[in-house]
């Protein structure tokens, strides 16, 4: 059955899904247990992607469950923890100064370069060009890789399992490109081959780099859904009086878990209100913002990530220390006779739920 004819069908049958309840579901009905249809023999989520493994699913599924990488992972993160232990260089790192991850940006100047040089021997161009891409593109490596070692130290078991082939084969990729313009200043024969040997690696690499950022979300802003998904409308939060003071706790508004957190007098928030709301999703790995330490930093009241010590203004939800590069998304508050309402802050000309 073709894709057009499948979802032509899960239209035709979208009525029929509470029959599936009870057993299971048979050609053309909703599994409701697995959230899929199966129809003419072609699974389906409900998300419209198949349940069956795409071209890089078959490399990338097998390195993430790939436990034995583990030891070498743990290894690599903690050895990058102990050389880079400043904050201020891992903020700068990260992309902290840029409001965006660093290494991807600094990724296309150096993957750009290389395979670029690697196209130019590919098709029988000038050595001359592509020497002085291949240079440019080692150059940039150092920095590039630099940034996306700190951004692994700092991920899941998961990321650094795909982080550190991704790192291997980029590694292969620059010996060989380092191996062509050996041979080309030594006068020996090979520089191309291995020019064009290091884009092929080069390519794979940058697969699974973006494997890392479009599907595990390295890098990736985890709160950005919460001023489109939050309630635009005031919602019940709770009584105040019932909140405790100092201590932030969770508390769903709609369909987001928050952060709420009602003040002591003596914070030191110029002009605060009794209580602020945020996301509770930590915008890096969407760590439980409630469950981290209160601080000050620089006479502002700021909230640690517990997951992995990003660091944001109370006030305002803006970041103060890294991993993450984005903002908490906030909530505007009211009280009404004594009960705790929140709403959103939505983006100009961008409506919530």
């Amino acid at each position: 059955m073709r894709e057009e004819e499948f979802f032509a069908e899960v239209r035709r049958l979208g009525q029929l899904g509470s029959r599936a309840e009870a057993g299971p579901a048979p050609a053309g009905r909703w599994d409701l247990a697995n959230k899929r249809y199966n129809i003419g023999g072609l699974t389906r989520s409900l998300s419209g992607h198949s349940t069956g493994m795409g071209l890089t699913d078959l490399l990338t599924d097998r390195i993430e469950r790939a436990t034995a990488l583990d030891r070498p992972a743990g290894a690599a993160r903690d050895l990058v923890q102990r050389a880079v232990p400043s904050r201020w260089w891992r903020d700068l790192l990260h992309g902290l100064w840029l409001g965006h991850p660093l290494h991807p940006t600094l990724a296309q100047l150096a993957l750009g370069s290389l395979v670029s040089a690697s196209l130019i021997d590919a098709t029988g161009g000038s050595r001359r060009e592509s020497s002085r891409l291949i240079t440019v593109g080692l150059l940039a490596a150092s920095p590039t890789a630099a940034a996306g070692w700190v951004d692994y130290s700092d991920g899941h078991e998961e990321q650094q399992r795909v982080g550190l082939v991704h790192a291997a084969t980029n590694i292969a990729a620059l010996s060989c490109y380092a191996g062509a313009l050996l041979c080309r200043r030594s006068g020996q024969k090979g520089g191309r081959l291995l020019s064009v040997a290091g884009g092929v690696l080069g390519g794979l690499g940058a697969a699974l780099g973006g494997h890392l950022s479009f599907r595990q979300a390295s890098g990736a802003n985890h709160a950005a859904e919460v001023p489109h998904v939050g309630p635009a409308d005031w919602r019940r939060v709770g009584v105040l009086a019932e909140l405790p003071v100092g201590t932030p706790v969770r508390r769903m508004i709609g369909d987001v878990p928050a952060f709420v957190l009602r003040h002591d007098p003596n914070d030191p928030i110029d002009g605060a209100p009794a209580v602020t709301v945020l996301s509770d999703r930590c915008p890096h790995l969407s760590g439980p913002l409630h469950e981290g330490q209160l601080s000050l930093l620089n006479g502002q009241l700021c909230i640690t990530c517990p997951w992995h010590a990003s660091v944001f203004k109370v006030g305002d939800g803006t970041v103060v220390h890294g991993p993450a590069t984005a903002a908490v998304p906030r909530f505007e508050t009211q009280v009404d006779n004594g009960v705790l309402h929140a709403r959103v802050v939505t983006l100009p000309g961008v409506e919530a739920s």
